[in-house]
């Protein structure tokens, strides 16, 4: 048996720590003296208290790691260092997405409003025949990894589907949160439905009002601008309620972000 300053060195854990432990009801000392009153500690702790370090360093909370020490099975810990994981995974992409809008924010101030005027076009977009997988997803950035759920499953099941990808945007509005979105992969040949994923034609569209957008996904929000101008301008047209955006060039394809190239596809209805 160790006194805590002993067993401190031995695991390379301050005393202060080791006492935080106590308080919380993580790590008891194995033994306490009788006369004395020292908190006494075993080898055998060790490997727990390495344990409880490095779910603390995982991002665990002390309710957490109390539940991970109550489970005698190692997969349980797995399981929820792979839920721990996933979550600042999401609190990353969180981060990055704020980092952006700070980019774009400064680039504003700094250069001022840039006015692009996008051109935009109408076009007919005829119907489909796609793979398709719709989904509610916590926010925009949560896309990527719908499609390579759904690149997953065409090769797991053989699927022949062709380059040519797009996104529908089912909500009428604009969502911080909760986003519903239907990926479509145009299919080669008719397949069977299975689970989330179904075979389907879309609808086709008469007036498909259609702009490029350059660069960074960010810019994205320049071409809707263009796209209000354009619309303010012709009253004669009102808007859809599903848009498209096809992603042609993007971080699957293009490892510069400023050689993206994105199509955002809204429809129109003509007022009479």
């Amino acid at each position: 048996m160790f006194r805590i300053g002993e067993f401190s060195k031995l695991a390379q854990v301050s005393v202060r720590m080791l006492r935080y432990y106590d308080e919380m009801g993580l790590l008891r000392p194995a033994a306490i003296d009788e006369w004395t009153g020292y908190r006494m500690y075993s080898a055998s702790q060790i490997p727990v208290l390495n344990k409880i370090i490095y779910l603390r360093d995982s991002g665990f909370n002390v309710s957490e790691i109390a539940a991970a020490l109550q489970s005698e099975n190692d997969n349980v810990i797995v399981a929820q260092l792979d839920k721990k994981y996933k979550e600042i995974l999401r609190n990353i992409q969180l981060e990055e997405a704020k980092l952006r809008k700070i980019e774009a924010a400064k680039e504003e101030l700094e250069h001022g409003n840039s006015e692009i005027n996008y051109n935009v076009t109408i076009k007919a977009v005829p119907s489909y025949y796609v793979l398709s997988l719709r989904r509610v997803i916590p926010d925009y950035y949560g896309e990527g990894a719908l499609w390579r759920e759904m690149s997953a499953f065409a090769q797991a099941n053989q699927i022949d589907i062709s380059g040519d990808t797009f996104s529908i945007y089912h909500d009428e509005d604009y969502r911080e949160e909760n986003v519903d979105v239907e990926l479509c992969a145009i299919a080669k040949k008719a397949g069977k439905d299975s689970g989330g994923f179904t075979f389907r034609h879309t609808e086709a569209v008469p007036q498909m009002a259609c702009t490029m957008v350059y660069g960074d996904f960010s810019h994205i929000a320049e071409g809707y601008l263009s796209f209000a101008r354009w619309l303010q301008e012709r009253n004669q047209y009102e808007m859809g309620r599903t848009s498209r955006q096809i992603v042609h060039r993007g971080p699957w394809n293009e490892a510069n972000p400023e050689n993206y190239l994105t199509e955002i596809q809204i429809p129109l209805l003509t007022l009479t």
